[in-house]
């Protein structure tokens, strides 16, 4: 008898799909004005994937598909959702959780699927839970494609004025007051000892409260920037010493998403 010989599979790739920074927002940004025609292409072209909500998932794609065709229709394609867990704690071990064993999600890429790894906004995993799935590729051996889109952290950074060779992100601050101030006075004493600027965020309902909190804690020469609404023709990126915020009106809103720095 002749033996009989199988064709392995090819695995699929990963692309981590960068997503508009506009989420949340009162108006929109045309995807042509913030994200490259190949990213657009390519994330069309998918049917598999790993998103942190499948509803905004799939409100993405169907503003993608009003200008590439998808490569299958809206309610046919395979939307998988980070659990939870992922979205409280991290993904990646932090915060006293244990790793998050992602590789079951990945099994439409062992069977030959590219897939795309998507958050609400930016660059999956960076800001945003999704490490776990781009370590369970690596560990599985799957090729991981970043595609080019924008990174909120990156583009604040860049317009802040702050060092941008030495700086951190060290995401949200404590919610309760009296630990949101300690930490704060924690990551002022920081960025002025070593020179390293310190990036945070917040959930948009607390963006004014954490702004006092800043303009109450911070001394009166340590360099504040903050900005919201990227990428928006309403985007507002400023930066001033605390002295001179104190002055002027709050800067943002309750509804729009904001990324701050602190530094020298």
């Amino acid at each position: 008898m002749n033996a009989v010989t199988t064709t392995p599979t090819k695995q699929g790739q990963l692309y981590l799909v960068p997503a508009p920074l506009d989420f949340g927002c009162d108006s929109h940004a045309p995807l042509t004005d913030v994200l490259p025609e190949l990213t657009l292409r390519t994330a069309a072209g998918l049917t598999h994937w790993v998103s942190e909500n499948a509803k905004s998932c799939r409100a993405y794609l169907k503003r993608i598909d009003a200008l590439f065709p998808l490569a299958a229709p809206l309610q046919a394609q395979q939307i998988q959702e980070l659990p939870r867990e992922a979205h409280k704690k991290g993904d990646h071990g932090g915060k006293g959780s244990a790793q998050f064993d992602a590789k079951a999600l990945l099994a439409p890429a062992l069977a030959g699927h590219d897939m795309g790894l998507i958050s609400e906004a930016g660059m999956p995993a960076v800001a945003d839970p999704g490490s776990s799935i781009v370590r369970a590729a690596h560990d599985l051996g799957l090729s991981v494609i970043p595609l080019v889109g924008p990174v909120s952290l990156l583009l604040t950074l860049a317009a802040s004025g702050l060092n941008g060779q030495n700086f951190a992100f060290v995401g949200y601050l404590p919610q309760d007051a009296s630990a949101r101030t300690q930490r704060i006075k924690e990551l002022e004493s920081l960025a002025l000892r070593q020179g390293q600027s310190q990036q945070f965020i917040e959930t948009p309902y607390r963006n004014a409260a954490l702004w006092q909190a800043l303009l109450q804690t911070l001394q009166p020469g340590t360099r504040l920037a903050v900005a919201s609404g990227l990428t928006l023709a309403t985007a507002s990126i400023q930066s001033r010493s605390a002295k001179q915020w104190k002055s002027l009106p709050c800067p943002v809103d309750n509804r729009t998403p904001a990324v701050f720095v602190l530094g020298a």
